[in-house]
């Protein structure tokens, strides 16, 4: 096996994480699901959506899916309010909450890996990496409303890697959507690791972390 040497991170649900306040504004504030109801609708929806992933805009299937079920369980079932919820949610400007030793943690895998950025997002990832202040942490930022190519398409981590001059065989990429980030980077020839903090994956015989310190860990042994 090739030594390790690259890492390259998915953004949202992996380095930020959803502002819900302002993604779930056109919902009346007394039907806004808990953190656990939350994680609890991203578990469903990355089960199913992972079972059944088709063609098509990848992100916005997703959402679409994941807002659908969030609806129907607040009885609020709305067309036009669950389109609002999925724009809003691919907005990357309302991906801006970051755990707080996100930015120690990462100056310290830096040491000893070049580290980069692959998110399916809407050409704007990088300032919202900026604003959180981790931006200048990457040497790379792939982002798939510049590319063109949403993961797992192989073309937006061929244009990752192109970037960072890095060999397949020697990159790791960590990202939280089995059939998206974990199979579309083994598809390119990368190492995955997923990341796991809903524990959608808890029960798979599957790489996963739910923090970037266990993340750190599992990296040195």
């Amino acid at each position: 096996m090739a030594k390790r040497r690259f890492i390259f991170f998915d953004v949202g649900n992996t380095l930020l994480f959803p502002n819900r306040a302002r993604m779930l504004e056109p919902l009346p504030a007394d039907r806004h699901p808990s953190l656990a109801q939350w994680q609890a609708l991203e578990r469903r929806t990355k089960h199913e959506f992972d079972a059944g992933m088709m063609g098509g805009k990848v992100d916005h299937g997703f959402w679409w899916t994941f807002h659908t079920y969030l609806l129907q369980e607040v009885n609020s079932l709305d067309n036009q309010v669950r389109d609002k919820l999925v724009e809003n949610t691919q907005n990357s400007a309302n991906w801006d909450q970051i755990v707080p030793e996100t930015r120690e943690v990462l100056q310290r895998i830096r040491r000893d890996y070049g580290i980069a950025v692959i998110s399916n997002a809407d050409g704007h990832i990088d300032a919202v990496l900026q604003r959180c202040g981790i931006c200048d942490c990457f040497a790379s930022i792939t982002d798939s409303g510049i590319v063109g190519h949403e993961k797992p398409h192989p073309a937006i981590f061929e244009a990752a890697l192109r970037d960072m001059k890095a060999d397949p065989a020697e990159s790791l990429y960590v990202g939280d959507v089995y059939s998206v980030d974990y199979v579309g980077a083994r598809q390119a020839g990368m190492e995955a690791v997923l990341f796991d903090v809903a524990a959608a994956y808890r029960t798979r015989e599957i790489p996963r972390v739910e923090s970037l310190p266990e993340l750190e860990d599992w990296l040195q042994e």
